[in-house]
């Protein structure tokens, strides 16, 4: 009886130690290693050798979780297929060049609370499905070429803590509703083409409980200011 209990827990301790991720997981981790040109990667993948091994991929309970690969030579447009790593927590990618536009699919990653494409070369207009992300506390898309206004949806994403687009060439009226996250701590917004930047910092100080506008005093209410930055045209 010992010896068969020994080699049943035997036998789940190798299925533990050699499981792996979905094929459907893997084949989008080859859908970007293929499209971002991961041959010439700085730090590339023996796409061979287990997932858990592939440079930068997090992988918890046989789900990739995280992706990090900052400073990394990847060259081309994301896949659509990166929308169906739904376990994903982190997808950090800057300082690369990407380029093309942030697929929508991107909305589907419903556990994401990174989101990083800083110093690329990405194009086109935010993308809505981005709003869907509910547990995102952290979004960076700054330099690169984003055009077109910041999506209203983007405004109903309560738990960022950093909104940063500095320097693409975004235009039209910030949302004022990320005045009222009272979670957001840096709004990184300067070098675009916003047209009501003049409105924020008040919006944003009373938001933080710094400036009461009624008793025209300083009222702390324990909460750090939120940041504006501003372009040297509008000092």
């Amino acid at each position: 009886m010992k010896k068969i209990l020994l080699t049943v827990y035997l036998l789940l301790l190798s299925a533990a130690l050699f499981a792996q991720v979905s094929s459907e997981e893997k084949k989008a981790l080859l859908d970007f290693y293929t499209a971002t040109n991961g041959a010439d990667w700085t730090h590339s993948w023996d796409t061979n050798e287990p997932v858990t091994n592939w440079q930068g991929v997090t992988v918890e309970a046989n789900k990739v979780v995280g992706i990090r690969l900052l400073f990394n030579n990847m060259e081309g447009a994301l896949p659509q297929s990166l929308g169906q790593l739904q376990h994903l927590r982190s997808l950090e990618l800057s300082f690369n060049k990407l380029s093309g536009e942030l697929p929508k699919e991107l909305g589907n990653l419903h556990k994401l609370e990174i989101l990083s494409f800083n110093g690329n070369d990405l194009s086109g207009e935010i993308p809505a499905s981005i709003g869907n992300l509910i547990h995102l506390q952290q979004l960076h898309l700054s330099s690169n070429h984003f055009s077109g206004q910041i999506p209203v949806e983007l405004a109903s994403l309560n738990k960022l803590t950093v909104f940063n687009v500095f320097d693409n060439k975004l235009s039209g009226a910030l949302p004022l509703e990320l005045a009222a996250n009272n979670n957001l701590r840096e709004l990184v917004v300067a070098e675009n083409d916003f047209t009501n930047l003049a409105d924020f910092p008040v919006v944003l100080l009373t938001n933080s409980g710094t400036l009461d506008l009624h008793q025209n005093n300083a009222a702390s209410k324990g909460k750090s200011v939120i940041a504006i930055e501003t372009s040297d045209d509008d000092n």
